[in-house]
């Protein structure tokens, strides 16, 4: 649920996503081989999948291209100030492609190719996307502090 959470705009939502990955996990668990990997992980990535797809109907990728990008910079006396709630009612405020780019490169770990993917769009439009979640949670992180 926490996985589903990150990328959904709400509980319900995060709930969808999550009895959407089981029904395919169980469709598809014959095809599970312990070999390549563990359990939790094979799981995880159908979670994020099915969360992708969700994200996937409900924005529009802009074909922004950037390879270089100013990265905001935001206090972290600010960040200390505020809890891990209001952070990620921040983020789930961002514009959904700016969303689902935002934590699958910040909170999940990929990389902007792994991005561009599983996303079909390019490098350059996953770079800009998460610039663009920077500079607008630095503008509403900065909002709280004042």
């Amino acid at each position: 649920m926490a996985i589903a959470m990150r990328y959904a705009v709400d509980e319900h939502e995060a709930a969808d996503i999550l009895a959407h990955a089981f029904v395919k996990m169980f469709r598809s668990i014959q095809s599970f081989d312990v070999s390549k990997g563990n359990f939790h992980g094979w799981l995880k990535k159908i979670v994020i999948n099915e969360a992708l797809d969700v994200v996937k109907q409900r924005s529009r990728f802009s074909s922004v291209e950037l390879e270089t990008v100013e990265e905001p910079s935001v206090n972290n006396s600010v960040i200390e100030k505020t809890d891990a709630a209001a952070i990620l009612a921040l983020v789930r405020r961002l514009p959904p492609a700016t969303h689902a780019v935002f934590v699958l490169y910040a909170i999940d770990g990929y990389t902007h190719r792994e991005i561009a993917e599983q996303l079909n769009i390019s490098e350059g439009t996953s770079k800009w996307h998460l610039s663009e979640a920077r500079k607008i949670l630095q503008q509403k992180l900065t909002a709280i502090k004042t």
